[in-house]
């Protein structure tokens, strides 16, 4: 697998697709390395003529692991972020957009159509807005402003126990395929209900790649650490498309709509039945919107 190298760190990231077709960057959510993008939502954006890229966020399957940065307290940060005051934290939202861009550079590409889900989302919207000829289009998933109100922050409290729940310490594969078993099916999509036998050799492909609690906690602080970027968000240029599920527990369907309305001449889709997952049965369909959406792009 390619080492990207840079900020004092290593990301491991792979490429997939004809090396001189418009590049696709994919940016993951909390805690999870690359390995939990689908395949047929990969192999359905190569088919309509892109590079797809994906890596390993800092803190995260085979990338640099941040042990000696500690592990912040959660709760206390959360607590701090909705009441508006300074949240501590190792690194934040622009360090992992700047991460972005040491993957872009190994991979050689100048310009990309930047896709990012949840977290993965704001990093993109990070990334697109202080790095505007980086990026040729813009799509944030399932993802948020950091907007502090309430109705928008924070969502169903079953969810957010479920995401804050810790795999036993140093989990076998089992253990952590049963954890990510459990946490996404709480956070999942109530319209699009799938077998076990669909899931488990995905979570187990996830769990081999790298799940790293320790990161995941410190992935968050950076979030909280991060604030409101709406202000931020008005400076976006990039085509954007803010796509949401209709019944995202985690992220509230609020935190798209409120994306969308930051980011000038933003694109919303509502994807009924969609929780804070990727339903096998809307991968190809999500992935040709994406498509269709960086077609847009006219640099």
């Amino acid at each position: 697998m390619p080492i990207a190298e840079g900020n004092g760190l290593r990301f491991d990231y792979q490429s997939f697709g004809a090396l001189d077709a418009p590049a696709i960057l994919l940016i993951q959510g909390l805690g999870m390395p690359a390995a939990m993008w689908p395949d047929v939502f990969v192999e359905t954006l190569v088919a309509e003529g892109y590079r797809v890229v994906t890596f390993d966020n800092r803190d995260c399957g085979g990338s640099s692991r941040m042990a000696d940065a500690g592990i912040p307290n959660v709760a206390r940060a959360m607590t701090r972020a909705l009441l508006r005051r300074p949240v501590t934290a190792p690194y934040n939202l622009d360090d992992m957009a700047a991460d972005t861009q040491v993957v872009l550079d190994a991979a050689g590409i100048d310009r990309a159509h930047v896709v990012g889900v949840s977290m993965g989302g704001m990093i993109a919207q990070v990334f697109a807005a202080t790095r505007p000829q980086r990026v040729r289009t813009l799509t944030s998933i399932m993802s948020t402003t950091g907007n502090p109100r309430p109705s928008i922050a924070l969502g169903k409290a079953r969810a957010l126990r479920a995401l804050l729940k810790r795999p036993p310490g140093n989990p076998t594969i089992e253990q952590a395929v049963d954890h990510l078993m459990f946490v996404f099916g709480v956070i999942g999509s109530p319209g699009f209900q799938q077998h076990v036998a669909q899931l488990r050799p995905h979570f187990e492909r996830v769990a081999r790649r790298g799940l790293y609690p320790a990161g995941t906690s410190r992935q968050l602080a950076a979030v909280l650490a991060s604030g409101d970027r709406r202000e931020m968000l008005h400076g976006i240029t990039a085509p954007t498309l803010v796509i949401h599920g209709a019944d995202d527990p985690l992220v509230r369907i609020a935190g798209g709509r409120d994306t969308a309305a930051n980011i000038h001449g933003a694109r919303f889709k509502i994807i009924p039945g969609m929780g804070h997952d990727f339903p096998p049965a809307l991968m190809a369909g999500i992935a040709v919107m994406i498509a269709e959406h960086c077609r847009s792009d006219r640099g």
